[in-house]
């Protein structure tokens, strides 16, 4: 059995590392999912293969030695210029500390060099957090926001809230664009 201190939540005293994942990353995306109570929860195998396969279009941000939050994506395959993002969370513990802007921001960073000019993701109507995250990253890039019906209730096969499409273009910073 683990100790307490092995388990206890990491503080944000100091400025998180983000970077790509790694495999064994896997296994802590899949805790910080199915603590956030929101997220659709993929299995453990999925994460572990999306720090595999997806390293390049996700990022992690890592505290003393622990991922504390992460935002996994892909490239779309019929559209190589937009990245979209699968899941974004964040510990509890270090909620309502800019952190998962920070590592949002640090993915179109990181994939913007590669041609990366729109990010796509969507979002549920309840779910005004990751609203609110995305409209931010949206104007703090100087990028447009619009948002599309995606997925109805009843596309669904389980009870699931629809999915708003949200398109962020272009992703580049202002300064880059310049």
């Amino acid at each position: 059995m683990p100790t307490e201190s092995a388990t206890a939540p990491a503080v944000l005293g100091s400025e998180p590392i983000l970077r790509p994942p790694r495999l064994g990353d896997g296994a802590q995306l899949w805790r910080i999912a199915r603590d956030s109570q929101v997220l659709d929860v993929n299995s453990s195998y999925a994460y572990l293969l999306w720090c595999r396969d997806f390293a390049a279009s996700s990022i992690v941000a890592e505290v003393d030695g622990r991922v504390v939050g992460f935002v996994i994506g892909y490239i779309r395959p019929d559209s190589p210029d937009t990245v979209f993002v699968w899941q974004i969370a964040v510990d509890a513990e270090c909620r309502g500390r800019g952190l998962a802007a920070k590592i949002l921001h640090a993915l179109l960073d990181t994939v913007t060099p590669a041609g990366i000019t729109t990010l796509e993701t969507t979002i549920s109507p309840g779910n005004t957090a990751s609203q609110a995250l995305f409209a931010a990253v949206a104007r703090e890039r100087g990028a447009d926001l619009r948002t599309v019906s995606l997925f109805e209730e009843n596309d669904f096969p389980d009870s699931h809230e629809a999915e708003q499409l949200y398109v962020i273009a272009p992703v580049q910073r202002q300064e880059e664009r310049r």
